[in-house]
């Protein structure tokens, strides 16, 4: 038996329920989709900040949530109201609630390949859109398919009356089904896609001005992709989806863009959802859902009386394909998802420029809303002439050209590879070395010389293809490794040769519009020795022993270092090979993080604060704002096993007699920033071999246990810190062991909570983490090697000694359970904190 007919507007003449279950259902799906994707996305940073692997099966999961949560209230709209309207809308957010599921999938693929990612997201929503199509056409939906302008096929859902003449309908009949109408050929493009890229380009402007593009690769697949999801868009609210919002007498175009532009913008929201990695989303759901009230004033301006159906039609995909594309493209080419992190909140970075280009963008797109609503879609408006619709476009693509050459940050800033050879080293039979500095700098030379010869002699052949092709490569030789331009198809022609071992890939930031900003510290400045000297009594090695580290010098490598800060000015060895910046190429010690001051007063600093205050010390900035990448991790460890002068050759001006005695490391290289686990094995050995002792932090991603994992952390040959409190209690966020190998860790703990040291401008802070106890821990080992010059480059006699003199400390762990104990307490304390006295004594005996 035939059903009712639907009602042909956003109305049913018995009951009003369907209006109201379309509201609440579209203010449900809206705190549904928002919910899950800044739920999903804080949950990706808290792990990320925790040190933790990502859920692999995170964002599927949410995804299809987020079908059932918000597909399951639009089916019932699609198939229950009589209103055609009332089941457009249904239909519409059931498509995109689906399209969102297949799209959310693709976050299986890790951030750092973000353009395999780009490359399957332009295929999903392309293919969404021929799914789409294909099922409109294979079962006729009413609302997918139809006609506009014409008599609207009978029977179940379909309007019984004729859809409008007038403003906002066609005057003459559209063909029916999927297919599209025959219009006069070879018409050129009317005005109303021209207006629809102009509103495009309008809103690109703010992430032309406040963004910067990826690798051209990258920056081709974000195209792609913005092109599909444009596709997908044109489909999903093509004309069938408009007209029942239309339908009038006398037509009202303001009901089509007030009520047509908030169901579209709702399903627009669910597209945004699904556009990008986790992280690059959000903006995008700022951005693109009130683009659904300027599609809904351009197909109003198509639909005019005098229109050909066919073009109207035309005209009107084409100019939703356009505007939403280009939408699209802002978050998705000019930002990186991985630097849409909580991790750079804390001064004005990358999140903070995302949050301002989408704002603005919001801002633009509801101008750009307000005012085609009130160009294009009065009953007795009239729409522009193709003339100066097309001047419009070009005047906003020369803007956008302006604004991304002046203002904004021109040039294409992608990430690069970072390849390791097979051939490593070999520096098993070095030759016994003296006791003391002579000894260490003539072992730590000899080591530089196998190095350099070993890299000379292994990359010749693949330089020279490297450059052929124009890839700018880097050597390196404490690893044997170089860094190259290049995306997937050059990873995987250089993962075929055989003196390659793996590829990986080397994070590059993308600039920032203005300077992020300088971290200050708050705490007062220390009027003597601080707690945490006192508790490992470094102020008693100094008032008994007559020791403060003179002789020795400690490197940092870290966001740099404040040479100006009363604490560290005096401390700084100077001359041209004291401080390298590989990545801003900065010529004297400075530092914009704080991270690295605060660690080198806490080795070295004087006023109370630093455990070997009359140490000198020396730098290198290997984070920049906060990220890191292998390449520039193994800069600064060169320098400090070779240093060379400013501008110099790092393969042939090193000076492996001007090595720091002591490093400090209060960094760590995940999986994020492109290291493995074993990238950075063959630095660590050869600064071992070379008689130069490495300390490093554990890490803060206790109290789990197994979670010394980054790089070089877990590395036998350095001296892994773990951190306590003032009551020598293990901190909670203090990582644990155990590590693969079977290498104890942590080896020692030292004081990280609330450790006051110097920060830039000459201000202090106190601060948390195992950051802050590792470099206590150079300091005690300055002490030793000052004491006794005869035990310099002698590592693994200090390191016992380091284990040895160490007092108990109080373990902590996650809860009661056997699981949580991490095996043993060892594996939470290690040999307990480090007492600076103690071992100082022992170093001179």
């Amino acid at each position: 038996m035939q059903g009712q007919p639907a009602q042909p507007g956003f109305s049913d003449r018995s009951s009003p329920w369907p209006v109201v279950a379309a509201v609440l259902v579209g203010c449900w799906t809206v705190a549904v989709t928002v919910g899950t994707q800044t739920g999903g996305w804080l949950t990706d940073q808290v792990l990320l900040g925790f040190g933790r692997d990502r859920l692999g099966w995170l964002w599927p999961v949410l995804g299809l949530a987020t079908v059932v949560l918000a597909g399951t209230p639009a089916l019932l709209l699609a198939v229950l109201p009589r209103s055609a309207a009332v089941r457009a809308t249904g239909r519409a957010w059931l498509i995109g609630a689906l399209a969102l599921g297949v799209l959310t999938q693709l976050r299986v693929v890790p951030p750092v390949h973000h353009e395999a990612y780009l490359a399957a997201l332009a295929g999903a929503a392309l293919l969404s859109a021929l799914a789409v199509r294909w099922a409109a056409r294979r079962w006729a939906y009413p609302g997918l398919v139809g006609s506009v302008g014409g008599p609207a096929p009978t029977g179940d859902g379909a309007a019984t009356r004729p859809a409008p003449t007038g403003d906002g309908a066609a005057t003459r009949p559209a063909a029916t089904g999927n297919s599209e109408p025959v219009g006069r050929r070879g018409r050129r493009t009317g005005p109303v896609p021209l207006l629809a890229v102009a509103a495009g380009l309008a809103l690109l402007l703010p992430w032309a001005w406040l963004g910067a593009l990826g690798g051209l690769l990258e920056t081709v697949l974000a195209l792609l992709a913005a092109a599909a999801l444009g596709v997908l868009a044109a489909t999903l609210l093509d004309a069938p989806f408009w007209s029942p919002f239309a339908v009038g007498r006398p037509p009202r175009p303001a009901r089509l863009v007030l009520v047509g532009g908030l169901v579209a913008g709702v399903a627009l929201l669910l597209l945004a959802a699904g556009t990008g990695q986790s992280g690059a989303q959000l903006p995008a759901l700022l951005t693109l859902p009130p683009v659904g009230f300027a599609l809904a004033a351009l197909w109003a301006a198509a639909w005019r009386p005098a229109a050909d159906p066919a073009e109207a039609i035309r005209a009107g995909r084409t100019a939703t394909g356009w505007l939403v594309g280009l939408t699209a493209l802002g978050p998705l080419a000019f930002t990186d998802p991985e630097e849409i992190s909580l991790l750079l909140v804390g001064t004005r970075d990358i999140p903070f420029w995302v949050a301002t280009a989408a704002g603005v963008g919001l801002a633009v797109a509801v101008l750009v809303a307000i005012g085609y609503a009130v160009l294009l879609a009065r009953p007795t408006a009239r729409t522009p002439n193709r003339r100066v619709a097309a001047v419009a476009a070009v005047v906003l693509l020369v803007a956008f050209g302006v604004v991304d050459l002046g203002p904004g940050q021109p040039g294409l800033y992608g990430e690069r590879l970072f390849v390791v050879l097979r051939t490593q080293a070999d520096l098993s039979d070095l030759p016994a070395a003296a006791p003391g500095r002579a000894g260490r700098d003539a072992r730590a030379a000899e080591v530089y010389r196998r190095l350099v010869t070993t890299a000379e002699q292994s990359q010749g052949g693949l330089l020279r293809g490297l450059n052929r092709l124009r890839l700018d490569p880097v050597s390196y030789y404490l690893v044997n490794a170089i860094e190259v331009d290049g995306g997937p198809a050059v990873r995987a022609w250089l993962a075929r040769r055989p003196e390659v071992a793996r590829v990986l890939v080397s994070q590059r930031l993308r600039p920032l519009p203005a300077p992020a900003g300088q971290n200050r510290g708050s705490a007062p400045k220390p009027t003597g020795p601080e707690w945490n000297i006192r508790q490992i009594g470094a102020d008693r090695v100094w008032s008994q022993l007559r020791v403060t580290g003179t002789g020795i010098v400690v490197g940092s490598s870290d966001s740099g270092v404040d040479g100006t800060h009363p604490a560290l000015r005096a401390g700084f060895r100077g001359g041209d090979d004291s401080w390298y910046d590989p990545w801003d190429d900065t010529r004297s010690p400075t530092d914009q993080g704080g991270h690295g001051t605060h660690t080198v007063g806490s080795a070295v600093g004087r006023d109370g604060i630093g455990v070997a205050p009359d140490a000198q010390w020396v730098g290198c900035v290997n984070l920049d704002r906060n990220l890191g990448s292998p390449a520039h991790y193994l800069d600064c460890l060169q320098f400090m096993l070779a240093p060379f002068p400013t501008g110099g050759d790092p393969f042939t001006d090193g000076r492996p007699e001007r090595a720091p005695q002591v490093l400090t490391n209060s960094w760590g290289c995940p999986p994020i920033e492109g290291c493995d686990q074993r990238v950075l094995r063959p630095a660590t050995a050869a600064l071992d071999a070379a008689g130069i002792f490495v300390v490093a932090a554990a890490g803060n991603t206790g109290p789990w246990c197994a979670s010394i994992d980054d790089p070089p952390a877990p590395y036998p040959d350095v001296l892994t810190v773990g951190a306590v409190d003032s009551q020598r209690r293990v901190a909670e966020f203090s990582s644990r062991g155990p590590v693969p190998g079977g290498s104890g860790k942590p080896d020692v703990l030292a004081p990280g909570v609330e450790v006051v040291s110097a920060m830039p401008g000459g201000t202090y802070a106190a601060l948390d983490g195992t950051s802050m106890a590792t470099p206590q821990v150079a300091g005690v080992v300055a002490l030793m090697w000052s004491a006794n010059p005869a035990l310099v480059g002698d590592v693994t006699r200090t390191r016992q000694i380091l284990r040895d003199t160490a007092t108990a400390a109080t373990p902590t762990y996650r809860s009661d359970s056997p699981s949580d104990a991490c095996g043993a307490p060892s594996n939470v304390t290690g040999a307990g904190q480090v007492d600076a006295y103690a071992a100082v004594r022992a170093a001179q005996q």
